[in-house]
This record gives structure tokens, C-alpha cells and sequence, in this order.
């Protein structure tokens, strides 16, 4: 029986086609602007020299086109996400959109919270990211049932190591978490790790559904409602 749950949010709570089509396109247009008005700043200039450093950006005009080439790629940086999210914090203050949520997703977090299950959040998006997500979503402010949350600064999320470091942090053996993600590779370094795995595979985001091999072993559910979290498996 699953003491925790720990769950990815693009693919899993909430659509990727909100994440690639409303959000990066959101953060692409408004780079250049952000950083000519904000690039002086303190934890911007942090996170645009980590940029210069790691590429052959040598301006902030060279810094944003390779962000922007990140971002087209779809690339998995911490320090884009965490200047994407300083970006969409701006988008979700002004009402510009809210997160998106699966109809799905809210009731049951709501229903584990209620029940004392602790929640997680574990996602490539930088933890100032997820909050403002859950706090600006399609369900409302989400973000008391939370107790915690990851980003790519505890490891990368194919790496068993960092499920290891997560289960460590919120003081729960890993066998007693259970993990919630729409990636196979993710679930497989969870299990590995030692934590109960569950593959979210929803057919707006996957039409071919993965079912047999495809799911390497980790049960399969198409959405939230059918998993039990009683006893860590679906219904």
C-alpha cells in the first residue's frame, strides 16, 4: 500500500499539447523582451551565464537564440525551465491562460490528499514552474495539496539515482511511493529505485495505446480515476 504518491505533470495531470502549443511558444516570443528588460538582474544573470557557458553564446542576443533553439528542441535545461518559468509567471498573473488539468486529475488529488496520502510533484519544469501551474489551473489553486517538489536539480528523471534522492527527502522508503508518469523510461529508473510504478497512458496524448511490451510491466491506466491508490495498482 502506497504511503505517497509522486507524480509528472505534462502527460500525466495535465496535456502535452498545452505544454508544447500555449506554454513554449508563450516562452519563446517573450525571451528577447524578458531579457533586455530583466537580464540584469540577479537570478536571471545566473541562469543566462550557466547558457553562455554551456554553448557558444558569448551575447544576450546569442543567449536568447540558443534558448530559443532549446526550447524548438524541446531540450530538458534546468536553466531554461527555471527562465521559462520566471516567463509564464508573468503569462499566468495576467490571466493571459490558465494550466491546463485532466477533468480526471483534480478530483483524485483531492480524494488522495483527503485520504492523508502525502502528493508530490516531480517534473522536468523548474519547482517555481509547477507552482505556478498548480496555482493557476483549470481546477483552481491547487497547490495545497502538495507537500513537496522536484525538478531536474535532484537529478534527471531517467536516473534511478534521483528517485532514490527523492524517497530519501521526504523521509518514506522507496517501495512506499508510488510514481505516476506518462514516460516508460521514467518509470523504469522509478522501479528500479524501488518505487511502485503506474504508466498514465492517455489517449489524447498517446492514440496508440501502450499496452503489453510497450508497457515494459508497469500497470496501465488511461486516467486517474482508475487507479486505486489503496493499494498502488489500477482498477
Amino acid at each position: 500500500m502506497p504511503r505517497a504518491i509522486l507524480t509528472d505533470i505534462e502527460g500525466t495531470t495535465s496535456s502535452i499539447s498545452f505544454v508544447k502549443d500555449m506554454l513554449f511558444p508563450y516562452a519563446r516570443r517573450a525571451l528577447p523582451e524578458f531579457v533586455a528588460e530583466h537580464g540584469t538582474e540577479p537570478e536571471v544573470r545566473r541562469w543566462l551565464d550557466v547558457v553562455a557557458a554551456e554553448s557558444e553564446a558569448r551575447s544576450d542576443q546569442q543567449i536568447v537564440e540558443t534558448l530559443q533553439g532549446w526550447i524548438d528542441q524541446d531540450r530538458k535545461h534546468t536553466a531554461l525551465k527555471a527562465l521559462q518559468g520566471m516567463i509564464w509567471q508573468a503569462g499566468y498573473e495576467d490571466a493571459d491562460f490558465t494550466a491546463h488539468i485532466y477533468p480526471d486529475a483534480a478530483p483524485a488529488l483531492r480524494r488522495w490528499h483527503a485520504d492523508g496520502l502525502p502528493l508530490y510533484v516531480y517534473s522536468s519544469g523548474s519547482v517555481p514552474a509547477q507552482r505556478l501551474f498548480f496555482g493557476h489551473s483549470d481546477a483552481g489553486d491547487l497547490r495545497p495539496l502538495f507537500s513537496a517538489w522536484f525538478d531536474t536539480e535532484v537529478g534527471g528523471k531517467r536516473e534511478a539515482g534521483s528517485y532514490r534522492s527523492i524517497a530519501a527527502a521526504i523521509g518514506r522508503a522507496p517501495q512506499q511511493i508510488l510514481f505516476l508518469s506518462d514516460v516508460v523510461e521514467e518509470l523504469d529508473a522509478a522501479r528500479e529505485a524501488g518505487l511502485d510504478t503506474v504508466l498514465v497512458d492517455r489517449l489524447q496524448d498517446y492514440p496508440r495505446p501502450r499496452e503489453g511490451e510497450l508497457a515494459n510491466g508497469h500497470a496501465r491506466v488511461t486516467g486517474f480515476d482508475q487507479i486505486q491508490a489503496s493499494d498502488g495498482g489500477s482498477s
